[in-house]
């Protein structure tokens, strides 16, 4: 199991905790703790619907792909840690980080 923790829009922290195994990606763990994550176009990275910001460990995450910059530079509010959550793989990258929900992308 991996551990992290997840900031919703006001500032509420709440810990996570996902398998490791089962290949599942940020957003479809967001999705089932029941955060208002949209991500309408299912994990695609066409949509930027499931954008968070990496507050702490987004060093061993790796450079976002060119697919993912290109939504997320069309958002109104882009920050240097930005990431679509679909485009990030649950495992021991993610131990111990704090996300941050974005507000334009929530329900």
């Amino acid at each position: 199991m991996i551990s992290f923790t997840v900031e919703d829009q006001t500032g509420n922290r709440q810990q996570i905790e996902a398998p490791d195994d089962m290949g599942l990606s940020l957003m479809e763990v967001l999705k089932a703790s029941e955060y208002p994550i949209l991500a309408t176009c299912g994990g695609m990275a066409l949509c930027a619907t499931c954008h968070v910001e990496i507050l702490e460990g987004k060093d061993g995450l790796g450079d976002a792909t060119d697919t993912e910059l290109d939504q997320l530079e069309n958002l109104p509010e882009y920050f240097p840690t930005s990431r679509l959550s679909c485009q990030i793989r649950i495992g021991e990258i993610l131990e111990g980080a704090v996300i941050k929900l974005r507000g334009e992308d929530v329900v």
